[in-house]
């Protein structure tokens, strides 16, 4: 079998991340262990994601198998099905046909899948010296094992929006004064009183569409990008939110970036924007400011629906007793804190708070995120917080969900992952962020500056 097509051993947590993993190694050979068909067949029950891409992978294999017929020895030939626009594979994927010799003191104790799988590479390796066995793994501690056996192995890279989250995109263009100079050509002009330039591009720039754009120091001309062409592109002048007068339900941004985050949250012409940012940047207030003014002071949404990733119960949040809202109750610990800066009435004391908390409640739905399936929302202000931990599959079921007129609200921060195989440039947030960014309803923006109190940000310097 001397040859150098690769031949990989995939572990049971990638095909759970993707199922289409099998036709993603290209003219190279697929092996799947005894022990993967074991733990996927145990993980196939249920309504979550990954029993739901279990369930996927054994009828990607199911119809190869009754394609090819089940003589298994010389492998199944991978091709793939219709309704997948990928590059198809012409490797074959191979099952264990037979059971290894559990191998060194190291894996003495054959109970433990990952030992399990080990065991199968080495053999492998064993019996095929002239090809490459490599194990592809989402468990950093099963690749560590495998180094310490002298196994190749990798992780999954497949799902990666990105190779490296600095290269992701910001958001926010800084320039200093030299940025006249470059662009000589412009001329502007006011409607609806707004204040617009349009400025021919110069070779090599590079413009999104949103993108927010602070040019010079101190006192700064502050600009959102309105049109992006090959020739030229259009600057509007963005509302001050942070000094004078104007607020937002009594908020008023104290940066830039949050000033530049109020601005795209109230356009009604950007359909989906991100925010990212640490702690105490002032996602969620913003949104909720932006979004209460929009619904009960604009009336441009019908309604308000937060809804966040729960992770720390798993799956399901059926163990609390009540109904989707009260058992979404202490998720929102965030929410509850901000509506109580945002509902702090000037005058009517207690009496003006209660009839403002019910008005909120009847406004502001809490929605859990797994009964999103299926439904559709129309003229509704989505926020979707805690983003960083939903897979792009589940951003994907989310944001297919909006109706005419719309808004969806992303907010995370992808330093926070608690979902586990997932990270910072696989995250459905990070996603989101790369894929939107040049479409000309979508804006996102990092938030770089906690706002919460000088000790919040004193702590986080010296903690």
């Amino acid at each position: 079998m001397g040859n150098n097509k690769r031949l990989y051993v995939l572990d049971t947590n990638v095909l759970m991340h993707d199922p289409t993993a099998l036709y993603r190694f290209e003219e190279h050979d697929v092996f799947l262990p005894m022990m993967v068909l074991e733990e996927l067949d145990a993980a196939k029950k249920g309504l979550s994601e990954v029993s739901r891409n279990v369930r996927q992978v054994s009828r990607f294999i199911g119809e190869m198998m009754a394609d090819q017929g089940d003589a298994l020895d010389e492998g199944l030939s991978l091709q793939v099905p219709d309704g997948l626009d990928l590059a198809t594979g012409h490797g074959r994927l191979f099952f264990q046909t037979s059971m290894p010799q559990t191998h060194s003191s190291l894996l003495r104790d054959g109970s433990f899948a990952d030992n399990e799988i080990l065991s199968t590479v080495m053999a492998l390796r064993e019996d095929m010296q002239d090809r490459e066995v490599i194990l592809v793994s989402k468990d950093v501690n099963l690749r560590i094992k495998a180094a310490i056996l002298g196994a190749r192995a990798e992780d999954y890279f497949n799902d990666r929006a990105l190779d490296d989250l600095t290269l992701l995109y910001k958001g926010l263009r800084r320039e200093d004064e030299s940025f006249w100079e470059r662009y000589t050509e412009l001329e502007s002009w006011t409607e609806n009183g707004a204040t617009l330039y349009r400025i021919a591009r110069v070779d090599g720039d590079d413009w999104f569409p949103n993108q927010c754009i602070a040019i010079g120091q101190g006192e700064c001309v502050e600009g959102i990008v309105r049109e992006v062409s090959d020739h030229e592109v259009v600057l509007q002048l963005i509302h001050d939110y942070q000094g004078g007068r104007r607020n937002i339900w009594g908020i008023q941004a104290r940066n830039r970036e949050q000033n530049f985050a109020l601005n795209l949250l109230m356009d009604p012409d950007i359909d989906f924007v991100t925010l990212l940012g640490t702690a105490g940047t002032g996602k969620t207030l913003l949104t909720l400011a932006a979004g209460l003014a929009q619904t009960l002071d604009e009336k441009r949404y019908s309604e308000i629906i937060v809804t966040r990733a729960t992770v720390s119960i798993g799956e399901d949040i059926g163990f609390l007793p009540g109904t989707e809202e009260e058992k979404m109750t202490p998720w929102m610990g965030a929410l509850t804190d901000n509506l109580e800066v945002l509902t702090q009435p000037q005058e009517g004391g207690e009496w003006g708070r209660a009839a403002t908390n019910d008005l909120l409640a009847s406004r502001v739905k809490v929605r859990s995120l797994n009964f999103m399936r299926g439904r559709t929302f129309l003229n509704r202000y989505v926020i979707i917080d805690e983003a960083q931990n939903i897979t792009p599959k589940q951003m994907k079921a989310l944001l297919t969900r909006a109706g005419p007129g719309t808004k969806m609200v992303c907010l995370g921060n992808v330093g926070q992952i608690d979902t586990p195989y997932l990270t910072e440039t696989t995250s459905g947030l990070t996603f989101a962020v790369d894929r939107f960014k040049s479409w000309r309803h979508g804006a996102h923006i990092t938030l770089r500056t906690g706002e919460r109190s000088r000790l919040a940000d004193y702590a986080s310097e010296v903690l």
